[in-house]
């Protein structure tokens, strides 16, 4: 799969690496790649850093967003002819005193963040991971064979669910199904299983738990 991280900090670094080491084709983005160039080389052949326009004008199958939420209303709208058809997945999180009103505004509204960010990117196909887990269980616990943690996720519609299952288990964690993005609120700052870092039943205890009130 080619898949365009926009945004490469600790979450978008740390996964375009694990992916790249899986065997997909990682393009890191940045307003300026050249700065990229340490990540690029520990990821190995399979990655390159690009420009954000050029990430997009690359027609990935799959984009995933780890950069502030702020930006998302921005990228959405610059870039909607590029990311048409795509999976969008939304790893931001809205953090009011970083991405000020916008955020705060989202987190009081009658939707969640993955519908909000859904409704931006109207003509892609939305799910939501890698938002829950803290940055350091992403970069050392990928790959494991035994003791794996879970990575809750949601998503729009059949395709993007098994596209998502399919790259949270390439890195060696355990998928496991929220539901469609209404059912995302669970995995939102503050929430239910926001910053676990657990099995799989575990995980699916305190989904469960939540769901039967």
């Amino acid at each position: 799969m080619k898949i365009g991280i926009i945004g490469s900090g600790k979450i978008g670094g740390n996964l375009g690496k694990h992916w790249a080491q899986a065997g997909h084709n990682v393009l890191f983005s940045s307003r300026h790649p050249e700065e990229l160039g340490s990540l690029v080389k520990e990821a190995g052949a399979n990655a390159k850093a690009l420009t954000v326009t050029e990430t997009f004008e690359a027609k990935a199958d799959v984009y995933v967003l780890a950069m502030p939420f702020k930006a998302i209303d921005e990228i959405a709208e610059h870039y909607a002819g590029e990311y048409a058809n795509s999976i969008i997945l939304d790893a931001t999180n809205p953090y009011p005193s970083r991405d000020g009103d916008m955020a705060q505004n989202v987190r009081d509204a009658n939707y969640n963040a993955s519908e909000y960010t859904a409704m931006k990117f109207g003509t892609a196909k939305t799910a939501k991971a890698f938002n829950t887990i803290q940055a350091d269980h992403l970069k050392n616990r990928a790959f494991r064979m035994q003791d794996k943690l879970s990575v809750p996720f949601a998503a729009q519609d059949e395709s993007s669910k098994n596209v998502v299952k399919e790259l949270i288990e390439d890195i060696g964690f355990d998928a496991v199904y929220v539901g469609n993005l209404s059912d995302s609120k669970i995995m939102d700052p503050d929430q239910e299983i926001y910053g676990m870092s657990v099995s799989k039943t575990e995980l699916l205890d305190t989904i469960h738990s939540q769901k039967s009130f």
